[in-house]
């Protein structure tokens, strides 16, 4: 009875080395031996298997040698019977795809993120692996802001949502763009919550138009109107600020709806009309510097968001038919307050009088 069992289980065993296995059959091999690129298997057939490299991983410099040798016992998908020499094509790696695959299903279906690499630039988007498994990630979807060069996000672990899963075209898309969505809108919603009105915060520099410049404060631009810059005169935007500088500032108003924010730079200082009177008096003698030259006279700013008017007749002793022809755009003379009007916010300044000093002690010598 032994014997016929053993001639039976003999008889199996060339049955089953003679019958063509399934592509797709999962076997378990026997190493025979490892080449370069390549390990042989034995399944029981009549016919070794191959396994090439690309079959074991997606790592270019993967170490065939540390990872199996003769004699080890493993799991072997079929994906072909005829390697072209009359071996069995087979793969390790797709039998971990197959668990992946299940595995990405899974959290689809539970809305789950998974994290990827991204591998490789093509057509439309980037190639992604998750684990062994090959994916893409569309262009449209690597980030919420429209991306030209896809390369330098190649190299790098990405956490991403599955948005569209095929496991018999064996086909996975990724979204990154999906995750940082949702981060941008938890955001948003945490910025328009905190925002205040009258409130000073750090900003920095981003944009410079002729109407303005837009501060960046935390995410969300704000603009800051040309007149509200400086207390003083602005022409030319860029004497004041730079791309990329930092900056207080104020702000003044906002529209959550509209994600529209104004904000001012000078506010953040205390308008130089609040204190006045604790800085100058009629009498005093002031630089200032020259910002307007008109047929009746020239404007001087004694400090910015101050300025005061030297009528023609008080430009010099002497009789001036124009004040351009004394005096010049952006010079620094001496002039003598000579009266205020708080309440309408003018100066009246003289550089004739502010010379009468020096005249007076000339004579005396």
């Amino acid at each position: 009875m032994e014997n016929f069992k053993s001639m039976e289980d003999m008889l199996d065993q060339i049955e089953a080395s003679l019958r063509m296995p399934r592509k797709g059959e999962v076997l378990k091999g026997t190493v025979v031996y490892v080449r370069d690129r390549e390990l042989v298997v034995n399944v029981g057939y009549k016919a070794d298997g191959i396994v090439p490299v690309e079959e074991i991983s997606i790592n270019p410099n993967f170490d065939i040698d540390a990872f199996a040798k003769p004699g080890d016992e493993i799991d072997v998908m079929i994906i072909g019977k005829d390697d072209g020499e009359g071996n069995l094509l087979l793969s390790i790696k797709r039998i971990a795809m197959t668990k992946d695959f299940d595995v990405l299903e899974e959290a689809k279906n539970a809305n789950e993120t998974v994290k990827v690499k991204a591998m490789q630039v093509v057509k439309g988007g980037i190639v992604a692996y998750y684990k062994e498994l090959r994916g893409f990630i569309p262009a449209s979807h690597i980030d919420t802001k429209f991306v030209k060069d896809l390369t330098p996000y190649v190299g790098k672990e990405y956490e991403v949502k599955i948005i569209e899963l095929n496991k018999k075209k064996r086909k996975v898309v990724f979204s990154r763009k999906e995750i940082l969505s949702i981060a941008e809108r938890a955001i948003k919603e945490k910025f328009w919550n905190e925002i205040e009105a009258n409130k000073v915060i750090r900003g920095k520099v981003k944009r410079i138009t002729d109407f303005g410049a837009f501060v960046d404060i935390g995410g969300f631009d704000g603009l800051v109107h040309l007149s509200e810059i400086s207390w003083g005169r602005v022409s030319n935007i860029r004497e004041f600020l730079t791309i990329d500088q930092d900056v207080d500032v104020k702000i003044l108003s906002f529209d959550k709806d509209k994600e529209k924010i104004s904000l001012s730079i000078k506010q953040v200082k205390s308008n130089p009309w609040d204190t006045f009177q604790e800085n100058y008096e009629v009498g005093k003698v002031v630089d200032g510097k020259v910002v307007n030259l008109t047929d009746f006279g020239a404007f001087i700013e004694i400090e910015p968001g101050l300025e005061g008017l030297v009528h023609v007749s008080q430009i010099s002793k002497e009789r001036v038919e124009k004040p351009a022809d004394k005096l010049s755009m952006g010079e620094t003379v001496q002039v003598k307050i000579t009266d205020v009007n708080l309440e309408e916010k003018k100066i009246k300044l003289s550089i004739k009088e502010a010379l009468e000093p020096a005249a007076t002690e000339e004579s005396a010598e």
